[in-house]
């Protein structure tokens, strides 16, 4: 089933959208994320009664949200394609470092920053180095603490494409003091344009467990990048046992799997193409990602606001009482 968020005539709604593109309303009170939350076969069973039930609508005619706003969201970096021109395009570094190929490493993202699948995107303040990022995020549906790979597939009730947004300029700067992204990454991460469940890609997945699924990025309505999702280096279940390792995840969390190689990102290019081509995102462009069977997100880059002004380190005495 592909489940979607939307507004239509004012209201918000959940909705499960047939091969036609008619969305049929999931009756009763509540956000996909509750639902989500009642387990997975009550979410089947909602999702089932939606499809028999009357009132649909076609999607162009609502304006389709964010699947769901996740109470966590871990972004994993999965792609050796990904981070070979990545670090040669941001650290100006060959190669992947040795520790990547040990775990599937990951950051916590802002889930507060959560866009639609069609929302304008802002530039993020004080950021002139715009870049998209063209990944698909698995969404947990039980609960789970210190799982296996193989456990791992029964906590995970679909998938989502997403979009992580990266203001580069900001990124760099932010990692010279060693730790993980911070204002480079947290104005917008795009999610949508539905939730699909996890038994619909089933019959994409290869012999190696991994989803072997087309992905297409495109700015302006070139295309700069394709990739296949299966070229990840851990599949979701391995994703979901590390992020479980002495933790819980929880229904609803969010894993991103990293950016997919060959044109996945501009920074990417800029370290193969040894210049800033193609340049920046800049309002006005237009982001197009699309992944087999799960859909297309679009979303235009607008002006954002000005950065509050907050004063450098001051330097102080080191005094002790």
């Amino acid at each position: 089933m592909r489940f979607a968020s939307y507004v239509h005539q004012g209201r918000e709604g959940v909705g499960v959208v047939e091969d036609d593109g008619f969305l049929h309303p999931v009756t009763g009170p509540g956000t996909l994320l509750d639902l989500i939350r009642s387990g997975p076969r009550a979410l089947h069973d909602a999702g089932a009664a939606a499809a028999d039930g009357p009132g649909a609508v076609h999607v162009s005619e609502v304006r389709l949200l964010a699947p769901l706003q996740p109470p966590t969201m871990r972004d994993f970096v999965t792609f050796e394609e990904h981070v070979e021109g990545v670090r040669r395009s941001i650290d100006n570094a060959a190669g992947v470092p040795a520790q990547w190929y040990a775990a599937p490493t990951f950051y916590f993202g802002n889930p507060y920053a959560v866009t639609g699948p069609h929302d304008d995107i802002p530039m993020p303040p004080g950021s002139h180095v715009l870049d998209f990022e063209l990944e698909v995020g698995a969404v947990i549906g039980r609960e789970g603490h210190d799982l296996t790979p193989e456990q791992a597939r029964h906590h995970i009730v679909g998938y989502t494409v997403f979009n992580d947004w990266s203001a580069r300029d900001l990124q760099s700067a932010e990692m010279k003091v060693g730790l993980g992204p911070c204002k480079g990454k947290d104005t917008a991460t795009t999610l949508g344009p539905y939730l699909v469940t996890a038994d619909e890609l089933e019959p994409h997945r290869d012999a190696d467990g991994f989803l072997r699924l087309a992905l297409t990025a495109e700015v302006n309505g070139e295309v700069v990048g394709r990739d296949l999702l299966s070229n990840m280096s851990w599949t979701f279940e391995d994703m979901v046992a590390y992020a479980s390792r002495g933790t819980t995840v929880r229904p609803g969390d969010v894993l991103g799997s990293g950016t997919c190689g060959n044109g996945g990102c501009l920074a990417e290019l800029w370290g193969v193409n040894g210049r800033q081509t193609p340049p920046p995102l800049r309002p006005g462009d237009r982001v197009t990602l699309t992944v087999e069977g799960i859909g297309t997100v679009s979303n235009t880059v607008v002006p954002g606001p000005a950065p509050v002004p907050v004063p450098p380190a001051r330097p102080r005495p080191r005094t002790r009482p």
